[in-house]
């Protein structure tokens, strides 16, 4: 089945339009780089010159005999246009463009970028770019960039593909992975994605047979939709996706506006969209490489137990406090197999950490017997040694390959990972026979904690995801009561309370209802009601319920003057967990649910998780367990523990309200309180509009 990104990715014919015979121009590069590799057709394009390096020229692209499936265009921008016209009536399938001075330049070049994006849809003809540093498919030894990375270096054909928004920063990390050892399927960065972005060449990769791994540069989205659907594509296909995500901080995000013009969307959402598909955010370079480098092997633990064996006693209590921070498990060495251990070694620390002591390096056998013993008897499913300068003696590591390609064969369900310094051919002919190789352990700790999490991620069952029916809008501004009565339809549970339109039908509402009470200010037009004084708490007695209305009537009017009153709200004190359940609509990725601990503790502890709407009662657990507050939930100290379903199902019914809700640009309960038996909401808040 075709991909409409197949002749960008597997072209058999390139024409190169602004073709260079200087070798080191942008126009010279890509017919010098491709030239020497590709078996497909290479075909420069100026209308100067009637050979190029070699190579035939063409006045045109439109002169070319037979097809032409890719063109470079390496012009300046008013010439890209043309050079597009001309791809178009020539029947281009895929155009990389290297022009700059488009969207990047301000308004006059988003509308060129807009008007080439409109002529290459119309055309039927694919864009990377403009601004684009362009691509490369390793194994078929396609060079579609101006790239001075490739003049010294030649990556090796591997399963990495690199998908980047950032040309030189894709080419820089893609530089270090090379160094890593890692091989390599394709490289693509999207420039100004006026067309191709970073999510339709992931969901071409999570096809394609040579790729095994996905490493991205990411700085934001147009398209959350099309993201989504093409991580989930590389998750349901177990291609792991390394992300780099950047635009976190207000000066990244507006550095992000004038490079590529994406929007960089909210930072907590995109770890959303993450966490549901599996993809591994990396905070650092070093944390993209490794990650991909373990990836690269293929084998994912089916636990977070590890082995480790050392011969230094010190590192393994460094790797030890590393394995705890990341939440990895170092089981103790059954007994059997420690007096084994100290059968061999005497005064080894035989538990796990297994320091076999400098004594190993009389016998050689008995560190390789140790690390069969730990990874048969060990109950772990990684096994992590500590070699030091090993790898730098000469000869050691040849006497040990042999054994340790063994324990490698007999266990190939296992990570195994060698720590030390060795020369890098031979740290990548110990990576060729299976083995991860790093110098830093506590580096191997967080790349087998990666490898851990992923595997538990591809072994979650993927749940198809509800579709939504859109409801009919809601009319704006809406009042806590109104709020209340559409989210009680929607399935919140609330608290029993009564509107209030003098002190004394105030007064008479709790009584009904039974003291203690609370009372609230009601407007559509006042959204923090504390900070408007239009909140009495713990009312014990009728006298207590009229000085708070009028207090808080006159409070508020000061206050607030232009605000719309309704009333108060009179409702019974619950006490209980406060709770914050939410949702809000993200400009990237639409509705988004929140969970978290409720009332002032919003705002000060930002203790929350959030996830993408809807979800289902599993999704909503999880999402409950997540927060670092889940021991007050759970029962801490003594207290009751609260009822997790009926808490699940409030964020479940505020899920799918938002999911049916397009117009809402956000809607909060807060506090939602949690009980031992059941729940209820006493606040509501919705906003129609644009969410964030």
């Amino acid at each position: 089945m075709s991909h409409p990104l197949d002749a960008l990715f597997r072209p058999r014919s390139v024409a190169i339009i602004g073709a260079s015979s200087d070798a080191n121009r942008i126009g010279g590069r890509p017919v010098r780089f491709s030239k020497y590799a590709f078996k497909g057709a290479i075909l420069p394009i100026n209308p100067n010159q009637t050979e190029i390096q070699g190579l035939p020229a063409f006045a045109s692209v439109r002169d070319v005999p037979g097809r032409v499936d890719q063109a470079i265009v390496a012009v300046p921008a008013k010439a890209a246009v043309q050079a597009v016209d001309d791809c178009i009536a020539k029947g281009v399938k895929a155009i990389v463009m290297f022009s700059s001075g488009f969207a990047e330049t301000g308004a006059e070049g988003r509308a060129m970028q807009a008007g080439l994006a409109r002529r290459c849809a119309a055309g039927g003809v694919k864009l990377l770019g403009p601004n684009s540093l362009g691509m490369l498919n390793v194994e078929a030894g396609l060079y579609s960039t101006f790239s001075s990375y490739f003049d010294p270096l030649w990556p090796r054909s591997g399963p990495v593909g690199i998908v980047s928004q950032s040309g030189a920063f894709g080419t820089y990390f893609l530089a270090l992975a090379v160094e890593r050892g890692l091989g390599f399927s394709h490289f693509v960065a999207t420039g100004n994605e006026a067309d191709i972005d970073v999510a339709a060449c992931v969901d071409w990769l999570a096809d394609d047979p040579a790729t095994g791994v996905i490493m991205i540069y990411l700085e934001g989205c147009r398209d959350g939709a099309r993201l989504r659907a093409a991580l989930a594509k590389a998750a349901a296909n177990r291609k792991p996706v390394i992300a780099m995500k950047v635009g976190v901080s207000d000066k990244g995000i507006a550095a992000i506006a004038s490079h590529t013009g994406t929007l960089a969307g909210s930072d907590a959402v995109f770890d959303a969209v993450f966490r549901e598909n599996n993809v591994h955010r990396a905070r650092t370079l070093d944390e993209l490489v490794d990650v991909a480098y373990a990836c690269s092997g293929g084998v994912f633990p089916g636990s977070p137990r590890v082995g480790v064996v050392t011969i230094s006693g010190g590192v393994g209590i460094q790797m030890a406090d590393a394995a705890a921070d990341l939440g990895l498990e170092l089981p103790r060495m059954p007994e059997a197999a420690q007096r084994q251990v100290l059968a061999m070694v005497p005064f080894a620390g035989p538990a796990n950490p297994v320091d076999a002591t400098a004594q190993v390096i009389n016998d050689w056998s008995m560190f390789t017997k140790i690390l069969r013993l730990v990874a048969e008897e060990g109950n772990v499913d990684s096994v992590i040694s500590f070699l030091a300068h090993t790898g730098t003696t000469p000869g050691v590591m040849e006497r040990l390959k042999p054994a340790l390609q063994e324990v490698r064969t007999r266990f190939p369900e296992r990570v195994f990972i060698l720590c030390m310094r060795m020369p890098r051919e031979m740290a990548d002919e110990f990576t060729r026979i299976g083995f991860l190789v790093f110098e830093d352990p506590t580096r191997a700790i967080a790349a087998v904690a990666a490898l851990s999490r992923l595997a538990q991620g591809y072994a979650r069952p993927r749940i198809a995801r509800a579709e939504i029916k859109a409801a009919p809008a809601l009319p704006g501004p809406i009042n806590e009561a109104e709020a209340k009565r559409i989210l009680s339809e929607a399935g919140v549970p609330f608290a029993p309370e009564r509107v209030a339109r003098t002190r004394d039908e105030a007064v008479a509402a709790a009584k009904d209802i039974g003291f203690p009470v609370v009372l609230k200010i009601l407007s559509a037009d006042i959204a923090h009601k504390s900070e408007a004084g239009g909140v009495a708490l713990g009312l014990r007695h009728a006298q207590e319920v009229a000085q708070a209305y009028d207090t808080m009537i006159a409070t508020v009017a000061q206050r607030e003057p232009s605000a719309r009153i309704d009333g108060v709200l009179v409702a019974r004190m619950i006490e209980g967990v406060e709770t914050v359940i939410g949702v809000k609509r993200d400009a990237v990725f639409g509705p988004v649910v929140m969970f978290g601990l409720g009332g002032i503790y919003v705002e000060v502890l930002k203790d929350v998780t959030l996830r993408l709407a809807p979800v289902d009662r599993s999704g909503a657990l999880e999402m409950i367990r997540a927060i670092n507050g889940f021991p007050l939930l759970a029962g801490a100290r003594g207290r009751p523990a609260v009822e997790l379903d009926a808490l699940a199902d409030a964020l479940v019914a505020m899920s799918r309200f938002g999911a049916a809700h397009p117009e809402v640009g956000s809607a909060e309960i807060n506090p939602f309180i949690a009980l031992p038996a059941g729940g209820v909401a006493v606040d509501a808040l919705i906003l129609t509009g644009e969410g964030e």
